[in-house]
C-alpha cells in the first residue's frame, strides 16, 4: 500500500488552507523521481510566505535539504542546501563577524525561498535585493537535470529563477556572499513623524543611512494621516558600543521567546483593538527622537521573538498586502491608500513603510522598483475582498504592482509580471489563479 502524502497545507497567513500532496526528500535521486512522476510540482521552503505562493497540486518541501556545504571565512562566502534557514546562517556567521547583506523581516525563511522571492529588506535603497549577493545555485529542471546557474553559466535560467516564485524548477543548493560586521548590534535612531508629509521628508533625509523603515498608523485621518515612527540604523562598530556590550560584541544572550498557544477568537482583533494598539505603540516613545544600540534580532526581526504569532489573527487567517508605488507619486498614492484603509475599518497594526532604490534591470522578475512600498496585515473577513479591490485600483492607477510572495487575492494586472517562467511542470496555485483571471 502506497503511503498517503495528502495533507492540509497553508502558509504563514493560514489562508488559504488546501489539501494537497506534500513530500520532502534529501536525496537528489528521489527528488528527480518526484519531479518526473508528477505534473504541476512546486517547491516550498519553510512556508513563511503568505497566500498561495508556494502551494500546488504536488508540493516538494525543501525542509530536508538542510545541510551546510562550506563556509569560506576569509571571503565571507557560504554554500548550503536550499532548505537551510536564514536563522541558521546567522547562527554560524554572526559569531565569525559576518551578516546577511539583505534580509527580510523574518529570519525563518529558507535560502531557496529568499532566491525565489528575491527578498528585500530595510536597505533596498542602499544595497538592493538578495540576488545581488547570490553567486550561483543548482537548479533541478523539469526533465530532472541538475544545472548550475550563475551570471556566467545558464544565465537565462539564473535571472528567470531570481524572483521567479519557483516556476523554473527546484533550487537545490546556493552559494552567496555575506557582509563584514564588527558587532551583533545596530546603532539606531527612532524619530516620530506626525503625518505623511513629515515621514516622507524623513525618508529623504535618511537616504544615506543603510537601513530605514517606518511603522505607520494606518487608521489616522485628516492632518494626522500617516502618523508614524521612522527607524534608521547602521551596524555598530566595536569602538561605538557602550562598555557593557563590548566584551562579547558578536554574541547575543539567549532571550525568552514565548509561543502563542492557541488561535485567538475572531473578535479579539477589530478596529477598536487595532486603534488602541496603534495609539500605545506611537505613545510608548515619549521623545521626538531616541538614539540607542539594539541587537540585530530586535532591529530586523521583532516579530520572530514571538513564536506562532500568526495565531493572533484567529483560525480564519490573514493576508499581507504589499505594493510598491513609483517614488514621484508615492506620497499621493500612499495617502489615497491610507484613506481607503481608515474608511474601511479594516485596520492593520503591522503596517510597514520602506523606500526602494533603483530596480536592477537584469533581475527582471524581482518585485522592487524605485519608489515606496507599504506592507499591511489584514484579518480575513467578509469585507476584505472589497478593500483589496479598492487598493488594487489605486495601485494600478499610480503605476504600482503587488509583491507575489504576499499576494493571495489581488487582480492579475498587478501580479502578472513574471517573464521566462512558463512551464507545464512547475506550477503553483497562485500562478494558476493569476492566469485564470487574465
Amino acid at each position: 500500500m502506497k503511503p498517503n502524502f495528502i495533507q492540509k497545507v497553508t502558509n504563514w497567513g493560514n489562508f488559504p488552507i488546501v489539501e494537497k500532496e506534500m513530500r520532502s526528500e534529501d536525496s537528489f535521486k528521489r527528488i528527480k523521481e518526484f519531479v518526473l512522476n508528477h505534473n504541476e510540482v512546486i517547491a516550498r521552503g519553510n512556508g513563511r510566505c503568505y497566500g498561495d505562493a508556494s502551494l500546488g497540486e504536488h508540493i516538494f518541501s525543501t525542509k530536508k535539504l538542510n545541510k551546510f556545504i562550506s563556509f569560506d571565512r576569509l571571503n565571507g562566502i557560504i554554500e548550503c542546501e536550499s532548505g537551510v534557514l536564514l536563522s541558521e546562517v546567522l547562527e554560524i556567521s554572526v559569531p565569525q563577524g559576518y551578516f546577511l547583506y539583505v534580509t527580510p523581516g523574518t529570519k525563518f525563511v529558507s535560502v531557496g525561498g529568499a532566491i525565489a522571492s528575491d527578498v528585500h529588506g530595510k536597505n533596498h535603497h542602499a544595497e538592493g535585493c538578495f540576488s545581488e549577493y547570490v553567486i550561483e545555485f543548482k537548479l533541478m529542471t523539469e526533465n530532472g537535470e541538475i544545472i548550475t546557474c550563475s551570471r556566467e553559466q545558464n544565465t537565462d535560467k539564473f535571472w528567470a529563477t531570481i524572483g521567479g516564485m519557483g516556476l523554473t524548477g527546484i533550487i537545490l543548493t546556493a552559494k552567496f556572499k555575506l557582509k563584514n560586521i564588527e558587532s551583533a548590534y545596530i546603532r539606531q535612531e527612532s524619530i516620530k513623524a506626525e503625518n505623511l508629509d513629515e515621514i516622507f521628508r524623513l525618508f529623504d533625509e535618511s537616504e544615506s543611512w543603510t537601513y530605514t523603515v517606518a511603522w505607520i498608523d494606518c487608521l489616522q485621518k485628516g492632518k494626522n494621516i500617516g502618523r508614524s515612527i521612522l527607524m534608521r540604523g547602521e551596524h555598530a562598530f566595536q569602538h561605538e558600543l557602550p562598555q557593557n556590550l563590548k566584551d562579547k560584541s558578536l554574541r547575543l544572550k539567549k532571550k525568552f521567546e514565548p509561543t502563542v498557544p492557541f488561535y485567538f477568537p475572531g473578535f479579539v482583533l477589530n478596529a477598536l483593538t487595532v486603534r488602541i494598539f496603534n495609539f500605545l505603540y506611537y505613545k510608548k516613545q515619549s521623545k521626538k527622537e531616541v538614539k540607542n544600540f539594539i541587537d540585530y534580532e530586535t532591529f530586523f526581526y521583532p516579530l520572530d521573538a514571538i513564536h506562532e504569532w500568526n495565531k493572533i489573527y484567529g483560525k480564519a487567517g490573514f493576508i499581507q498586502y504589499q505594493m510598491v508605488i513609483p517614488k514621484e507619486t508615492g506620497k499621493e498614492g500612499m495617502k489615497r491608500i491610507l484613506e481607503n484603509i481608515a474608511n474601511s475599518g479594516n485596520g492593520s497594526f503591522l503596517a510597514v513603510l520602506k523606500l526602494f532604490g533603483k530596480h536592477n534591470p537584469e533581475a527582471y522578475n524581482s518585485f522592487p522598483f524605485e519608489g515606496y512600498t507599504l506592507a499591511l496585515d489584514f484579518k480575513v473577513n467578509s469585507k476584505l475582498k472589497k478593500l483589496v479591490d479598492q487598493l488594487d485600483q489605486i495601485v494600478q492607477e499610480f503605476g504600482g504592482r503587488i509583491y507575489l510572495t504576499k499576494d493571495s487575492m489581488s487582480r492579475s494586472s498587478l501580479t502578472n509580471y513574471l517573464k521566462n517562467t512558463q512551464s507545464s511542470k512547475f506550477v503553483s496555485l497562485q500562478h494558476k489563479r493569476i492566469l485564470n483571471n487574465n
